[in-house]
């Protein structure tokens, strides 16, 4: 029989010094190369190739009738009926509570309805009346579900009363509560984190009565 050649003196399997086979030993010279030559390709590359800049806001121009006066507001579109109150028209009554819907603070009237302000864009405001806590007092005389608030001791805090009277008002004009558990439904969207529930039921029902 023939006898199967020796291959344990192959040339490429014969292992240097550290114990890596010559075989290995070169891939790894071949992988370092190609490392040394993209790295400089990528460098080239990045500073070829500029930053893409940051996106600038769309602004457009509106105007919004608050409390019956109007103002002309260069704004970017996103900005909030909430946000345009209170930093671009100085409005500080109309209060930010979530900014998300649920508490009701941010409440005003649009056209004699109840909104959260912050759920609302500026830009689609235009052409309507909208009504903040501002402008619902006549001069030194004031509206009569401020007055019944103050009477009934309708709050605690305060952060909330602008919009819980904003919305006593809106629910008022609806016509839609007659009873304590209807007024306490419909005003569910105005949270009063200092309880004061009964006392603001007790307004609204005065109010209904004069009005």
């Amino acid at each position: 029989m023939e006898s199967n050649p020796d291959t344990s003196n192959r040339v490429d399997d014969e292992p240097p010094s550290n114990g890596t086979t010559r075989r290995a030993f070169l891939a790894q010279i071949t992988y370092a190369g190609a490392g040394f030559t993209l790295v400089p390709l990528l460098a080239r590359t990045k500073d070829i190739l500029p930053e893409a800049p940051p996106a600038s806001p769309e602004t457009t121009t509106i105007t919004l009738t608050v409390n019956g006066q109007k103002h002309a507001l260069d704004i970017d579109e996103r900005t909030t009926l909430l946000d345009a109150l209170r930093e671009n028209l100085q409005m500080p009554g109309t209060k930010k509570g979530c900014d998300h819907g649920q508490c009701g603070a941010c409440t005003v009237l649009i056209n004699g309805r109840r909104v959260n302000s912050c759920l609302r864009f500026a830009a689609m405001c235009q052409g309507n009346e909208i009504i903040t806590i501002e402008g619902l007092a006549k001069g030194d005389s004031l509206h009569p579900m401020q007055e019944a608030f103050i009477k009934h001791d309708a709050f605690q805090c305060g952060y909330c009363t602008p919009g819980q009277i904003c919305s006593a008002v809106g629910l008022v004009n609806e016509g839609h509560a007659h009873t304590d558990a209807e007024i306490h439904e419909l005003m569910s969207g105005n949270i009063c984190r200092c309880g004061a529930y009964q006392n603001i039921v007790a307004a609204i029902k005065e109010v209904q009565n004069i009005s």
